[in-house]
């Protein structure tokens, strides 16, 4: 839904054809999120089927243009006023990959996790150099401001993985002492032990009315 809106946030500026449109999404998005022309065509004849765009057109060159309609800048206008729903968030691979090894044989997860922590704290790096390139120079139009807020959530997004990672081995390390301080259980009963708490055999009773005579 996100390229859907942003292309319509785009058309909003004006009449665009398809690779430009993929040119300034990616730019705008510091090309976190790449595009092909093919998607962004796909989407652009839903978008039209919708009777969220028009097509309005060819530039000198004969590239079709597509142009927002009215009933896309309601929808554009309800996109930023709605928030993101985050009741049913994307599956997260990592999430998954860590839940799975839980218990899994042959599988050391704390190595997994070490790892991860590894490339997360080089992602974060690499994030926070691009950032301090870019404010080296102030930034000098919407499109460099916007990809500055888009690299400032992936050092954010960066930083919240690495701290939950941390707690994810924090949490295997407190488990797997309570494991080996409890008390390790007695071995099963040998057949002695068995023999001696089974109660002793009760003499058989003598039939009523018969006596035993002597010779």
């Amino acid at each position: 839904m996100s390229i859907r809106h942003g292309l319509l946030a785009l058309l909003e500026r004006g009449p665009r054809y398809g690779s430009q449109l993929r040119t300034e999404f990616e730019s705008r998005t510091g090309s976190t999120w790449p595009l092909n022309v093919g998607q962004v065509y796909t989407t652009l004849s839903r978008l039209e089927r919708d009777g969220l765009v028009v097509q309005d057109g060819e530039d000198d060159q004969g590239h079709a243009l597509y142009s927002i309609s009215d009933a896309g800048r309601t929808e554009l206008r309800a996109w930023f006023e709605t928030p993101v729903d985050r009741s049913n968030p994307p599956r997260d691979e990592l999430a998954i990959k860590l839940a799975m090894a839980v218990g899994a044989p042959g599988v050391d997860i704390r190595a997994v996790i070490q790892a991860q922590r590894h490339h997360t704290v080089k992602a974060m790096q690499d994030y926070t150099r691009l950032k301090a390139q870019s404010l080296a120079q102030a930034p000098a139009n919407r499109d460099e401001v916007a990809w500055l807020l888009v690299v400032e959530q992936l050092i954010f997004q960066a930083e919240a993985e690495a701290r939950w990672l941390d707690h994810c081995e924090a949490r295997l390390i407190r488990l797997a002492e309570a494991a080996a301080t409890e008390p390790e259980p007695g071995p099963p009963p040998g057949p002695a032990t068995r023999t001696a708490a089974r109660p002793a055999a009760r003499p058989a009773a003598r039939p009523a009315g018969r006596s035993r005579t002597r010779r």
